[in-house]
């Protein structure tokens, strides 16, 4: 099965990690592994104020600050896993990397808002069903 899984680093990020983990009968390393971290973009006019290397070399280092603890855990686990970064509003970034590249399984943690929540915050989880195509499995 190939699944993408959705971090951003947070402790519902570590939640997921332990489930992975608690359930490696279904969840284990004999799957394709596609870790995904998406980078809220900088707006536009203060982009525009800093030249393009400085503004990558900020998106790649704030990515690895949420991947490098992902990878090491990956490796403990002897799992097998790709790692992307990517920049852009993360609802729309995951779902649509989930539905291109033909994931069978989006696995991502939620913080689990109420529907009244969701309503004044907004939620990543919620924006990802209602747009993606793959199956979800979001965890508390």
């Amino acid at each position: 099965m190939k699944i993408l899984v959705a971090v951003d680093g947070s402790s519902f990020t570590k939640r997921m990690l332990a489930y992975l983990t608690a359930h490696d009968e279904w969840l284990g390393g004999t799957h394709a592994y596609t870790i995904l971290h998406v980078v809220p973009a900088i707006p536009p006019r203060a982009a525009a104020a800093v030249d393009k290397e400085t503004l990558k070399a900020y998106y790649d280092d704030e990515s690895e600050k949420v991947l490098k603890p992902i990878r090491s855990f990956f490796t403990k686990q002897g799992i097998k896993a790709d790692y992307v970064g990517k920049v852009g509003h993360a609802a729309d970034l995951i779902a649509a990397t989930a539905d291109k590249g033909k994931f069978d399984l989006l696995m991502m943690g939620s913080h689990g808002h109420s529907t009244l929540g969701n309503l004044v915050m907004g939620s990543v989880a919620t924006k990802v069903m209602a747009h993606c195509g793959v199956p979800v499995l979001t965890i508390r």
